[in-house]
């Protein structure tokens, strides 16, 4: 039998087609020994599909069967959607943690929240580290973002060298750390690349994307706009360089600023912790803010993407004891709208307005810039990098289309774009789809982790959508209903006074007595099939009169 090869191979399992919950295999060695890296392990967050669901990570089975080989986790950078799963995904995996000092510092964070921290052989990397994991060699390469280090990795193996660029942009002003390393990126074109792995966010997006500095100018111009008004500015947490604009804007026109938010606090203890943030001013608690003249504060608040647990939205609800709007305050919405969080945004604003509140945005004023490529950007790179193969990542659909399209318009001899779970070959030869793998997600329901699959979320989405009936019965054995049967439900229109509900509630009674009177007695000691008759009627009928697919539950009991 002839023995394997030794092979290269790339393996998402989260964030290709999707933006969020990224998490990258990389894999070397003969397939039935293969060694292997996670190269970000990230979450993204619910939505109403799923009610009750805040928190969605990759499914890591395929991984989880070869732990064994599996060499470590190495970070690119701090945002959620690359090391958010980190704490939650672990146990499943006991592996190093490899990260630069501010990621490393928020894992620590994280890891203690959940007792951890001293069970996980964490590694922390100086910017720029080269270090070796089996037959990975790896380096942190410096780009620019929208977090303190960011990082590119440079993988080098025995089959070739790939460069995965984590989420990136062109920043020449970056107002917090190096700008991108541009000599260490024409050095690995020089050695030649086999592959690069490139974020695809902005692929469709003419130009590029804009610099933190002409930001910082005009944050700083606009919060002078405002002397003797109360000022809100919400902002990603996360972008600590816009944190510090904002901060020395504060400064510069003689406010204090107050920190209004969880992740707002723990970001700035990152980046403080790193060097960073060294020169705004004051910053001071709420009860202490609440105290100083208006025009003395700026609040700097979570939120901005109308999160209803967030500072701003608590602060516009009235649930902030010490942090008040009034008329002619202005909030300053220093972000862009995700796609999706318009409806939670717009009602946000709409509701500031309601109170007399100005609001400004990036549509407004040129007060956000992306953290990622766009085209010319991304043209850019490939001029730098001059890859053999091209895989897009970080992308809806269309993104990694639109990407895969423009490589091969600037030479690119080889792209994919990828699906989740593709295990894809890299070589000389080009890249070739090897192995379909178990891919998916997994939630976080209530401190539990289930697949999306669960029949318990399943049935909850099923309950969203089309209502809860349950009906009780109690009989003796020959066959007298003692007790019921008595309906609830729940999820149905009321109308008023209650009459809908009222003459659905008797319309089952009625149909649940109907199905068990006509049910034989012999059969009528068997409790399950009473509560399967009565299920499926009281299911028809209720389809029938209200359009509804409803879970309907029916307990008979049997004295």
């Amino acid at each position: 039998m002839a023995k394997s090869k030794d092979e290269l191979v790339f393996l998402p399992l989260g964030g290709s087609g999707e933006i969020g919950m990224n998490l990258n295999l990389f894999g070397f060695g003969p397939a039935h020994d293969r060694k292997w890296i996670i190269v970000d392990i990230g979450v993204t967050f619910g939505d109403l599909a799923t009610p009750g669901i805040e928190i969605i990570m990759p499914d890591t089975e395929f991984i989880e069967e070869y732990a064994g080989n599996l060499l470590g986790i190495v970070l690119t950078h701090a945002h959620e959607d690359h090391m958010g799963a980190l704490a939650r995904l672990w146990p499943r995996l006991k592996c190093p943690v490899y990260a630069t000092p501010f990621t490393m510092y928020l894992v620590k964070d994280r890891l203690a929240e959940v007792d951890l921290l001293d069970q996980v052989d964490l590694r922390e990397m100086p910017l720029k580290s080269r270090f070796q994991l089996g037959p990975f060699d790896l380096e942190y390469i410096t780009i620019t973002h929208s977090i303190p280090e960011p990082n590119g990795l440079a993988i080098r193996t025995p089959a070739g060298l790939v460069l995965h660029t984590g989420d990136w942009k062109i920043d020449e002003d970056p107002q917090l750390g190096e700008p991108i390393d541009v000599s260490a990126l024409t050095q690995l074109r020089d050695e030649g690349v086999l592959a690069m792995i490139c974020d695809s966010t902005n692929a469709m997006s003419p130009g590029r994307a804009g610099s933190e500095g002409d930001v910082r100018k005009e944050l700083h111009k606009l919060v002078g706009e405002y002397e003797g008004r109360g000022v809100a500015v919400a902002s990603f947490a996360s972008n600590v360089a816009r944190l510090e604009s904002i901060m020395l804007a504060a400064k510069a026109h003689d406010r204090v600023v107050c920190l209004v938010g969880r992740s707002m606090r723990r970001m700035v203890g990152a980046g403080r912790s790193v060097g960073l943030l060294s020169g705004v001013g004051p910053i001071v608690g709420e009860e202490e803010a609440k105290a100083l003249p208006a025009g003395n504060v700026l609040y700097l608040c979570t939120g901005s993407q109308g999160e209803g647990r967030a500072a701003l939205s608590k602060i516009a609800n009235g649930e902030r004891r010490n942090v008040k709007f009034k008329s002619g305050d202005v909030v300053i919405f220093s972000s862009k709208v995700i796609p999706g969080n318009e409806k939670s945004i717009f009602r946000l604003q709409n509701s500031l307005a309601e109170d007399g509140v100005e609001i400004v945005t990036e549509k407004d004023r040129p007060i956000h810039v992306s953290g990622h490529p766009y085209r010319d950007e991304l043209k850019q790179m490939y001029e730098w990098v001059k890859p053999h193969i091209s895989v897009p990542v970080h992308g809806e659909r269309r993104h990694l289309m639109e990407h895969a399209k423009l490589a091969r318009s600037l030479g690119v001899k080889h792209t994919h774009d990828p699906y989740n779970g593709e295990m894809i070959k890299l070589s000389q030869e080009g890249l070739e789809v090897i192995d379909i793998v178990p891919s998916g997600r997994l939630h976080e329901d209530g401190g539990v982790i289930v697949r999306s699959d669960d029949p318990g979320l399943r049935l909850r989405r099923k309950m969203a959508y089309a209502g809860h009936i349950s009906v009780s019965l109690v009989y003796n054995s020959k066959g007298k209903i003692i007790s019921g049967p008595e309906p609830r439900i729940s999820g149905f229109p009321e109308g008023k006074n209650g009459e809908l509900m009222d003459e659905l509630l008797d319309l089952v009674a009625d149909e649940a007595e109907s199905v068990f009177k006509k049910i034989p007695s012999k059969a009528r000691q068997d409790e399950d099939l009473v509560e399967e008759r009565i299920r499926s009627k009281v299911r028809r009928l209720v389809a029938g009169k209200t359009d509804k697919r409803s879970v309907v539950e029916v307990t008979a009991h049997l004295i």
